[in-house]
C-alpha cells in the first residue's frame, strides 16, 4: 500500500511540473532552444535542491550542508506551490485575454465599405451628335504609322508608365506585387483580424504566443511576490495577539493573569540564533506572568542548534517558562533538547503538572513521542488533582483535546497547525485537527490554537501569519 501511495504521489508530482513546464516555458516560446532547457533546468534542480534540504536535516548531514540546501531548496517547494496555483488561475484569464484582443482589433480595423464598380462605357456613348460621328469616320480610316520623333502628346492630368530596357536606362520599374519575394509579409485586408496561430510581420509573436507569454508573466510575478511578502513576514518575527479566556474555577485573584504562549518557533538552519532572539525580546515586552512553549522549538540536534536556542536563556516571567515536547523535538533527539531547555531555565512538563496559586498547569509529551516509549500520559500527568480547581495544559497537538476533556481540563494552550502556513494548506490542516487557529469550546473545556511563531520547510507563511499569544484569564466570580 505504501509503495502504490508513493509511486501515486511521484506520478502526480511528475505531471504537476512537466505542466508547470509547458506554460511557462514551452508555450511561450517558438521551438526548441535554450530557453526550453533552462526552464528545464530550473525546475528540476529546484527539485533536487528540495528533496536534498529534506533528506539533509532529518539524517543529520553537516550542518554547513544543511545550510547551503535549506534556502534554495524550501523556498522553492513554496515558489513551486504558487506557480503551479498561478498558472492554473491563468487557465482561466487565457481564453478572455483572447477575446479581448480579438474585439480590440475589429473596433481598430472596421470592415471597409463595398465601393460599386462603374459599368464599362462604350466609346463615344454620350457625346453630342457631331462627335459622334467624327469619331465613327475615324474608326474607318486606316490605321497611320507612328511618328519617331518622340512620345506622343498626352490629355492633361493623365500619368503613364514607363516599361524599364536596357534602351532606356531611367525607365520607372514596376513596383512589386505584395506577398512576392522580398517583402516582410503578406498585408492583411484592414477588417479582418488575424486569427491565433497565423504568422503576422517579421520579428511579431502570434496571437497564442502573445497571450502565453502574458498570462506566464504574471503568473511568475504574482508567485514571486506572494513568496517574497510571506519570506518577509516569517523574517520580520511574530506579531503579538492578546485573547481573554474566561475560566469558571478561577478565583479573583488571578483576573487579568498573563500567560505567554509561543509554538512552532522551528529553529534550523534557516531559523536561527537571530530568530531566537526576536521570539524572545517580543514575548518579554508583553511582561507576561508565565511563558509557555508548547512544542516544535526546534529542527535539528543540540550540537548544530544548541548555539541557536541560547537567548531562551533571557525569558523573563513572574511564574517562570514552562516547556512541552512537539513531534519535531522527536525527530531532533527529544531526550537532548529536554536537557537543554532546562539548562536554559524553562522547566520541561513532561507528563507532569505543578501547582500555582490560583491554578494547576500540566503539560503531556507529543504523540510522537509513542514510538520512543515516551508519548502522551494524561493520567499521570492529571490523575489525582483536586478538580475543584482551575486547570490549564500545555499540549502540542489539538487533537490531544479529546483526553483533556475527559479528564476536566478547563484550557488547553496547543499549536502544530501553523494556521495551514501556506494557503490553502489550511484546508487540509482543518481535515486533520478539531481547530486550526484561535479559540474553540469543547464541553466544558476550552481549547486555543496559536498559529506558531516561526514556519517549517519554507520560511514562508501565505494566510497564516506568525503569532505569539498572550492569553489573558478572566475569572467569573470576579
Amino acid at each position: 500500500m505504501i509503495i502504490v501511495f508513493a509511486l501515486l504521489a511521484l506520478a502526480v508530482l511528475v505531471t504537476a511540473n512537466w505542466y508547470l513546464w509547458r506554460r511557462l516555458f514551452r508555450d511561450t516560446t517558438r521551438g526548441p532552444g535554450r530557453a526550453r532547457r533552462v526552464g528545464a533546468a530550473v525546475i528540476g534542480g529546484g527539485w533536487v535542491l528540495a528533496i536534498g534540504a529534506l533528506v539533509a536535516e532529518r539524517s543529520g548531514a553537516p550542518f554547513w550542508l544543511q545550510r547551503v540546501l535549506a534556502w534554495p531548496g524550501f523556498l522553492w517547494l513554496a515558489l513551486s506551490i504558487y506557480l503551479l496555483l498561478a498558472v492554473v488561475a491563468g487557465e482561466v484569464v487565457r481564453p478572455l485575454l483572447g477575446r479581448f484582443l480579438d474585439h480590440r482589433d475589429r473596433r481598430r480595423d472596421p470592415a471597409p465599405t463595398a465601393v460599386p464598380h462603374p459599368e464599362p462605357v462604350p466609346a463615344g456613348a454620350g457625346a453630342p451628335a457631331e462627335e459622334r460621328r467624327e469619331t465613327e469616320g475615324e474608326a474607318l480610316r486606316p490605321p497611320q504609322k507612328p511618328r519617331e520623333s518622340g512620345p506622343a502628346p498626352q490629355a492633361p492630368g493623365t500619368i503613364t508608365h514607363a516599361t524599364a530596357s536596357s534602351e532606356s536606362p531611367g525607365a520607372l520599374e514596376a513596383p512589386e506585387a505584395p506577398g512576392t519575394p522580398g517583402t516582410l509579409g503578406t498585408p492583411r485586408t484592414p477588417g479582418t483580424p488575424r486569427t491565433p496561430g497565423t504568422p503576422g510581420p517579421a520579428g511579431t509573436p502570434t496571437r497564442r504566443l502573445f497571450v502565453s507569454r502574458i498570462v506566464a508573466g504574471a503568473a511568475a510575478t504574482a508567485a514571486l511576490g506572494t513568496v517574497g511578502y510571506g519570506t518577509y513576514g516569517v523574517l520580520r518575527g511574530p506579531s503579538v495577539k492578546r485573547v481573554t479566556v474566561p475560566l469558571a474555577k478561577l478565583p479573583r485573584g488571578a483576573q487579568g493573569y498573563r500567560i505567554a504562549v509561543v509554538s512552532d518557533i522551528h529553529l534550523s538552519p534557516v531559523l536561527g540564533r537571530g530568530f531566537a532572539q526576536k521570539v524572545v525580546d517580543t514575548i518579554n515586552a508583553t511582561q507576561p506572568d508565565l511563558i509557555a512553549v508548547v512544542g516544535d522549538l526546534v529542527d535539528g540536534s543540540v550540537k548544530d542548534l544548541g548555539p541557536a536556542a541560547a537567548p531562551l536563556a533571557g525569558l523573563r516571567a513572574r511564574h517562570g517558562s514552562y516547556f512541552v515536547t512537539g513531534n519535531h523535538e522527536y525527530f531532533s533527539g527529544a531526550e537532548q533538547w529536554v536537557e537543554e531547555v532546562r539548562r536554559l531555565g524553562l522547566r520541561p512538563l513532561e507528563n507532569d503538572r505543578t501547582e500555582l496559586p490560583w491554578f494547576d498547569l500540566a503539560g503531556v509529551n507529543d504523540i510522537a513521542g509513542e514510538s520512543e516509549g515516551q508519548g502522551p500520559d494524561f493520567a499521570r500527568a492529571l490523575g489525582d488533582r483536586d478538580t475543584a480547581r482551575a486547570c490549564v495544559l500545555l499540549a502540542h497537538q489539538p487533537v490531544q483535546i479529546h483526553d483533556a476533556v475527559d479528564h476536566g481540563v478547563d484550557l488547553q494552550l496547543s499549536g502544530h497547525t501553523h494556521g495551514g502556513q501556506l494557503w490553502p494548506g489550511n484546508l487540509i490542516a482543518e481535515a486533520a485537527n478539531p481547530t486550526v487557529a484561535g479559540l474553540e469550546r469543547y464541553g466544558d473545556t476550552q481549547l486555543y490554537v496559536s498559529r506558531g511563531a516561526g514556519a517549517w520547510g519554507p520560511p514562508t507563511r501565505v494566510g497564516a501569519p506568525s503569532d505569539i499569544t498572550v492569553i489573558e484569564l478572566a475569572s467569573k466570580q470576579a
